[in-house]
């Protein structure tokens, strides 16, 4: 995209309302707008940034066998009082009525939908396991929204649902979808430390929430310093052997991994000084076994191996995907602004024209920008070159691909990496070398 064009509207001072650094970050940056309080507009350079994190989620979801559906954001209230769900919710429900006085309600979750759909679609235990996702936005009305898209009342949200014959299958399941989204996080540049959530009225011992360290983090957590060592993605783990999946899950719950209010203080001392971590952290996914919660109520019943009908099991699985923006952000700053994993980044490279008209720099830039194609954004506006300087250190462009005219009369660039600051002067064709590869 050409920044005389695009629709990026940064701005030089934070906005009074933006109290944590990824929404100030986020306004300035011109990624999103508020248009109601917890409701924001993703500008281009925002959707650009959600569109890449959905698209991991997504691809890593779908290598761990999951199908992704699409349901829909308004939901009859029937099934939630199918489940006992519909008054107990409380005000954080948006309930609606439809013209016909038919009571409505904007999803917050979907264990009630996801369940009536499976119900009409399997009838023996011989079509399971299964697990069902969808990415879609959700709504529940916080009474206080607050630090923009982490705290909002209007999100997008990855959930997924399992079904097994057996709380032995939920368990493969269930392991399933932790090494998934271990895979999912480091893609995405973050070290993300599963910590053991509680379970509520249901009881069991099969539910994490996945904390992402940032300095401004919500909670305070401690964990083993192995958890900054593993290759996930790398790592020679086999979805559908259930015994990789337990020598995975047997690694991630042998090390210590706390927040404040579960931590140990014991336990946490008895580790060697040196594998010792503590930090801020703040929640981007959880994934919970509950069991026959929702089938057992819902009436989901199918034929067992004996003739005798079987309950399914049930887990569900959740990664805030527009909360990921603010939180990746939140976790890789600086006091100029974003730095954007590559992965993630809206753009990858920002080629900055220091002197438009200038016919050396503008063949130049052109000539670079065909070649980097919709990764690129290229900044050809007739503005200062300070101002190019200070606009692509806030925007977080992983590479920065500097034209002037001095350096294109003698056929180089600058080119500077964001996260280190490191520059260099080098030929076009290395530039794009380091950028591409």
């Amino acid at each position: 995209m050409r920044l005389s064009h695009g629709f990026v509207p940064t701005l030089r001072e934070t906005p009074a309302e933006a109290q944590i650094a990824s929404h100030r970050l986020m306004l300035r940056a011109g990624l999103v707008r508020q248009t109601a309080a917890g409701i924001y507009a993703w500008l281009p350079a925002g959707l650009r940034a959600l569109a890449k994190i959905e698209q991991i989620v997504r691809e890593e979801q779908d290598a761990a066998g999951a199908q992704e559906v699409l349901m829909p954001t308004i939901q009859p209230a029937e099934l939630w009082r199918q489940s006992g769900r519909y008054d107990a919710y409380g005000p954080e429900m948006l309930r609606i009525r439809d013209r016909h006085d038919r009571e409505l309600l904007y999803g917050p979750t979907n264990e009630e939908m996801i369940t009536d759909l499976f119900r009409q679609g399997v009838r023996s235990y011989r079509e399971l396991p299964q697990n069902l996702y969808h990415i879609q936005w959700k709504f529940r009305d916080e009474v206080r929204p607050r630090f923009g898209v982490m705290r909002g009342r209007e999100f997008l949200m990855k959930d997924a649902y399992s079904f097994d014959i057996d709380y032995a299958g939920a368990v493969v399941s269930y392991r399933t979808m932790m090494l998934a989204y271990m895979r999912t996080f480091q893609r995405m540049g973050l070290k993300a430390i599963p910590m053991q959530a509680d379970s509520g009225p249901i009881g069991g011992d099969l539910s994490h929430e996945f904390i992402v360290l940032a300095p401004t983090g919500e909670s305070q957590v401690f964990y083993d310093a192995g958890f900054e060592e593993i290759d996930w993605v790398g790592a020679d783990y086999r979805y559908g052997n259930a015994e990789d999946l337990e020598r995975f899950f047997k690694q991630m719950t042998s090390m210590y991994a706390a927040t404040d209010e579960k931590h140990d203080h014991a336990e946490f001392t008895a580790l060697a000084e040196s594998r010792r971590r503590s930090g801020r952290g703040i929640e981007v996914g959880h994934i919970f076994y509950f069991g026959t919660k929702y089938s057992a109520p819902m009436g989901l019943s199918l034929a067992g191996p004996n003739g005798q009908p079987i309950v399914p099991h049930m887990g569900s699985y959740g990664i805030g995907v527009s909360r990921l923006v603010g939180g990746i952000i939140e976790a890789s700053h600086d006091e100029a602004g974003i730095i954007w994993p590559d992965t993630v980044a809206p753009w990858k490279v920002g080629i900055l024209n220091l002197k438009p008209g200038d016919a050396a720099c503008d063949k130049m830039t052109e000539a670079l920008y065909a070649k980097l194609g919709a990764d690129a954004l290229l900044d050809d506006r007739d503005d200062r070159p300070g101002a190019k300087f200070a606009d692509a250190d806030l925007m977080g462009h992983p590479w920065q691909i500097i034209v002037g005219p001095r350096s294109a009369a003698a056929g180089e660039v600058e080119l500077k990496r964001r996260a280190t600051g490191e520059r260099a002067t080098v030929s076009p064709d290395s530039a794009l070398a380091r950028v591409l590869s």
